[in-house]
């Protein structure tokens, strides 16, 4: 049982690591700051960092996620409770990931705990610290990104103009090969025959030129400055993210005595590392482009929102999402700019919504069936 439970908090970590590692880097992505190899492996790095510094600054969050306080103790402190757990969350974020929706590793946590504790406990189930310990931070947090990121934005912004900062756009140039139909006899296929390569150029397109600040700051570029305050802006937010994330998942592991908990979070970041380098592509794709469109400045904007709102969640032991405030900050400078894509919006909160009933499905089915597997 002991070698099952480090197994399934294994694989929560893991589809933890490929839901979530990109959020963080999801603008240096999306404003062509970097490539996508790149943005994954700063993340990952910083990420990692995170998690190991939450062996010394995170422990509240790792009773708070074991279910203390919510289920009884008798019930915290058993093995097969905290496997279903695991698995039930693991499985719900998961599937999110294969379906491309960034959704919350805390909220499935919260559900697989509730729907487990309900089956196992029944009314003994504190309901009432649910909803303050839990659900109001989450609810709250993306709130205040969108509140906070795109002010922020707009008072870069002002800054900006002020110290005579400027934009430019390239002119994109390329050669270019063009096919021309060639109808053939007996048939009614034809058959595409390149012709010479010719010049194409094209001007002021924002999705195919790229947008760049001129003029410099302190003596120093200003578009080498704002891409190293937005790397650094990334790493903040992706170190935030281990930091708060990996004693939500380590909890899983409080009850195994053989195991030093400080090598179970580090067995945790591994882990979290993994998934994000092989499986983040999609939910990528989804945080990058699909919210709003994003420039360099916008991109660090809503990076210093989500990096001081989830670091100061997790010296306060809040459970947030990085998730949430992430999301709510790109969406609070798509709201500011105009460019915010509602449908996607709609359809990720929709994600959101169903995270939490339906890990707490699985966690109360499972938690069933182990019990009649034990009769």
């Amino acid at each position: 049982m002991t070698a099952l439970l480090f197994l399934a908090t294994c694989f929560l970590a893991y589809s933890n690591g490929a839901n979530d590692n990109f959020k963080g880097v999801a603008s240096l992505f999306g404003s062509r700051t970097s490539s996508f190899r790149v943005a994954i492996v700063w993340a990952t790095v910083t990420t990692f960092c995170g998690s190991i510094a939450s062996i010394f600054f995170a422990q509240t969050l790792l009773s708070r996620f074991s279910g203390k306080g919510l289920v009884p103790d008798h019930i915290v402190g058993s093995e097969y409770f905290l496997l279903v757990v695991a698995l039930a969350a693991g499985i719900t974020v998961i599937v999110a990931t294969l379906t491309g929706f960034p959704v919350s590793t805390t909220h499935a946590l919260t559900g697989a705990i509730l729907g487990s504790g309900l089956i196992a406990a029944g009314g003994e189930v504190k309901l009432a610290s649910l909803g303050k310990g839990f659900l109001l931070p989450l609810l709250l947090s993306p709130m205040l990104a969108v509140v906070i990121a795109g002010p922020l934005y707009l008072l870069l912004r002002f800054f900006r103009i002020h110290f005579g900062i400027t934009k430019e756009w390239c002119i994109c140039a390329g050669e270019i090969q063009q096919f021309v139909p060639i109808p053939q006899p007996a048939s009614v296929m034809t058959l595409q025959t390149a012709a010479p390569v010719t010049l194409d150029i094209s001007f002021g397109e924002q999705a195919q030129c790229e947008e760049r600040y001129s003029g410099s700051f302190l003596g120093l570029g200003a578009q080498k400055l704002m891409d190293g305050a937005h790397f650094a802006s990334a790493g903040v937010v992706s170190f935030a993210r281990g930091l708060n994330d990996t004693p939500k998942i380590a909890a899983m592991l409080l009850v195994i005595q053989a195991l030093n908990i400080q090598w179970g979070l580090v067995a945790v970041a591994a882990m979290i590392a993994a998934g994000g380098l092989l499986n983040a592509k999609k939910v990528a794709e989804t945080m990058s482009f699909k919210i709003t469109s994003i420039n360099h400045g916008q991109g660090f904007a809503a990076n210093v929102t989500t990096g001081a709102l989830v670091i100061l969640a997790s010296k306060y032991g809040l459970p947030v999402s990085t998730t949430h405030v992430s999301v709510g900050s790109l969406f609070g400078i798509g709201f500011t700019t105009r460019k915010s894509n509602v449908p996607v919006i709609l359809s990720i909160v929709l994600s959101w919504v169903l995270t939490l009933p339906c890990a707490a499905l699985l966690g109360g089915f499972g938690y069933w069936l182990v019990t009649q597997a034990r009769v």
